[in-house]
């Protein structure tokens, strides 16, 4: 796919000085490669993705979004039932039928209330005024305000049910890996699975074509001072209608993140700005906001550049694939009176908080930092005194956050998995309490206690344990082991949410749109974080989000007030072996349900993803991050990285196995066994003495390090 991109201005290969440039290239736009049809075509393409995506949203408040047309007919009311001669009640389950009419009473009864009615009608308003800006910045360029707007109610008109995203459940088994074909291919399906392609004549124009309108679409939805989430959910529907390879946008984003800091630092110097000024003065009639496209952590030399200069240099970077650098440079578009480039996009410090950012947030949280992922593997103190590398900086985000360590290097390995596509981030986060919950889990499985308690418990279902309080005692009695440190660490993952949510709404990733992806504590934090996100009505930040082995509710209003601000993908990863999580969260409020152990109801745009037969032990979502995404379709993965996991897995198993018959071969010799765990008061106490030793012997190596470092 790399080729697509070979004649691109920004690329990397040389250029021969007298390279000839073809007839009128200076010149091509969309106007100029599309007949007046097919730009009406275009319009009539976004309206339709942009109808799509909110009728996503409304479904999100539907009451009825998850049942079977069928069923809502059964549903309707009495007066309505015998008004229909084509409903025949002899054919209707009466079981089912009222266990579906109370759950619809009860979302009804969810739905209606005032909070909720306040959600809606403020996500949709939203919406409609980020699709608003879309559609006149199109007109503007394509054909007219008033002609993107009336296809906009045409298309409200005629929205295709089966464009709308609604992915299925998923069940991941065990399997044999798979080649990077197989893996290109998972991916492809995924993205015409949850961003169904719509019919238009422009899928079959050339290919060259095809990629100039993403290209040109990626611009005009800069333009308008950000690169929120919906315009990059646009773009997926966009990708996918025009039959596109979804690597296309993917390198087309990095191309254009690479070329508007290029040009923004080629022209940053004081004495360039001046001369550069001057020469435009006369020519250059138009402006370019690059105030809300270029980082201040990179540019910040001369402390501002005029805007008829930038664009004076940006056009020729962002013009290629066939499209001029006058035309790039429009599409860009203008911000009057902007003479200050103040960072903006990329967010003012790169993923870097500031001084004060940092200083607030230690007063809630301890350890709160984003650390770039890329980089040498043994470094971890000081990362967050550093902003991503220039040549790492993308129009995407991702944030991996674990939810447990063992290691303080677990805090960014697990997320090393992430492809090159997004700027990947790890969140550090109350180191202390995650290791001291790390080792405590870890000790506690390893204990002969549970070993017997498993035996047990398997022979019942995990809600069976969970409604019944069925544990064994040996098992309750090593249980304050975990309990504190779970209860102390689920606490503070709370409150790191919402510091998350705030650094967000305050721009430390700046304007660009951020998938969040999470394991047990990590995925709670998210969990607090969407929560307030939406208390706050934030919406457009949140572009995807991957909860794995969440200890959260698993309650349709929670999911609901998740999903309204989240613009793409929001998946549940869950196992319904997971002894570990359903015993850690047996002391919560169990009545709402568990996430991480089953799959949500009632709303349709969220993705169940069954890893029962994959985990069978909470410990074990630390290595399958990256084989989870793969198989889930996850657009970006480093399948080195996913190898390297699977391979540590591996080695874990082989570990237990071994620790498992050395301690059979004890008892054996020893010529007793702690079946009724009659010994859990000692072990216990013994486990809290190794616990805790563990967890100093790694905060010391920390201190040590970071005194290294003052030096």
């Amino acid at each position: 796919m790399a080729g697509i991109f070979k004649n691109a201005p920004w690329s990397s290969h040389e250029k021969t000085p007298h390279a000839e440039k073809q007839p009128g290239e200076e010149d091509q736009s969309l106007t100029t490669i599309l007949d007046a049809d097919q730009r009406s075509e275009l319009t009539l393409l976004i309206a339709g993705a942009t109808a799509s995506m909110r009728k996503t949203i409304e479904s999100n408040f539907d009451a009825t979004a998850s049942f079977s047309p069928d069923l809502i007919d059964e549903l309707t009311s009495e007066d309505a039932r015998i008004m229909n001669p084509n409903l025949d009640t002899s054919n209707v389950d009466v079981d089912q039928y009222e266990r579906e009419r109370k759950v619809k009473e009860q979302r009804e009864k969810e739905l209606g209330a005032p909070k909720m009615q306040e959600l809606k009608a403020a996500s949709l308003r939203f919406f409609d005024e980020w699709r608003e800006g879309v559609i006149q910045r199109v007109g503007e360029v394509v054909n007219s305000k008033e002609t993107a707007s009336a296809h906009i109610m045409e298309a409200a008109a005629i929205t295709d049910p089966k464009t709308q995203y609604q992915p299925p459940d998923k069940r991941i088994s065990p399997e044999a890996s798979t080649s990077r074909l197989e893996d290109e291919k998972r991916t492809a399906a995924a993205l015409h699975d949850l961003y169904p392609p719509l019919s238009s004549p422009l899928a079959t124009l050339e290919e060259d074509k095809r990629i100039l309108i993403l290209h040109s679409m990626l611009l005009l939805l800069l333009s308008l001072e950000h690169y929120i989430a919906p315009s990059r959910i646009l773009l997926l529907y966009l990708t996918s209608s025009l039959h596109l390879p979804l690597n296309v946008l993917i390198e087309d984003e990095e191309k254009v993140a690479k070329g508007l800091l290029d040009a923004a630092k080629e022209l940053s110097g004081e004495e360039e700005t001046a001369k550069k000024a001057e020469e435009n003065k006369q020519s250059r009639k138009w402006k370019v906001g690059l105030a809300s496209v270029a980082g201040a952590a990179i540019i910040g030399v001369t402390g501002g550049l005029a805007a008829p200069l930038v664009a004076a240099g940006v056009g020729s970077v962002m013009g290629g694939l066939g499209l001029g650098a006058t035309a790039a440079a429009g599409y860009l578009g203008t911000v009057a009176g902007s003479t200050v480039i103040v960072g903006g996009l990329f967010g003012a410090y790169g993923g870097r908080m500031t001084g004060q950012m940092m200083d607030s947030y230690a007063r809630e949280v301890e350890d709160f930092a984003f650390l770039p992922v890329r980089g040498p593997r043994k470094r971890f103190e000081g990362q967050e005194k550093e902003a991503a590398k220039e040549g790492e900086r993308r129009l995407r985000v991702a944030i991996g956050i674990s939810g447990w360590l063992t290691e303080k290097e677990e805090v960014i390995t697990p997320w090393r998995v992430v492809g090159k596509g997004a700027e990947a981030f790890a969140l550090r986060w109350e180191l202390e309490a995650l290791m001291n919950l790390g080792n405590s889990m870890t000790a506690m499985v390893s204990s002969t206690a549970w070993g017997y308690a498993k035996s047990e418990i398997i022979k019942r279902t995990i809600f069976a344990e969970l409604m019944g309080a069925m544990w064994p005692l040996g098992l309750l009695k090593i249980s304050r082991v975990v309990d504190n440190p779970f209860s102390v660490a689920k606490g503070r993952a709370e409150k790191a949410g919402e510091v998350l949510a705030d650094a967000l709404i305050n721009k430390a990733q700046g304007e660009r749109p951020v998938t969040l992806i999470g394991y047990s504590l990590g995925a709670r934090l998210i969990y607090s974080c969407l929560m307030s996100l939406a208390r706050r009505r934030a919406f457009g930040l949140i572009e995807s989000v991957v909860l794995i082995g969440a200890p959260i509710p698993s309650t349709t209003n929670d999911w609901r007030v998740m999903r309204s601000v989240v613009s793409g993908r929001l998946v549940n990863v869950y196992s319904e072996n997971d002894y570990v999580l359903g015993f850690l969260y047996r002391t919560s409020s169990i009545q709402y349900g568990v996430a991480g152990l089953q799959k949500i109801e009632g709303i349709p745009s969220i993705e169940n993803v069954d890893v029962s037969e994959t985990v069978s032990g909470h410990l074990r979502y630390r290595y399958l991050v990256g084989s989870i995404l793969k198989k889930i379709g996850f657009e970006d993965i480093e399948l080195e990285e996913v190898e390297k996991e699977e391979d540590s897995l591996r080695l874990m198993d082989e570990e237990e196995k071994r620790k498992s018959m050395q301690k059979q071969v004890l008892e054996q010799q020893s010529g007793k066994k702690d079946e009724e765990g009659s010994d859990a008061e000692r072990e216990a106490e013994a486990m809290e003495k190794e616990v805790q030793e563990k967890t100093q012997k790694t905060l010391m190596q920390r201190a040590v390090e970071q005194l290294h470092i003052s030096k």
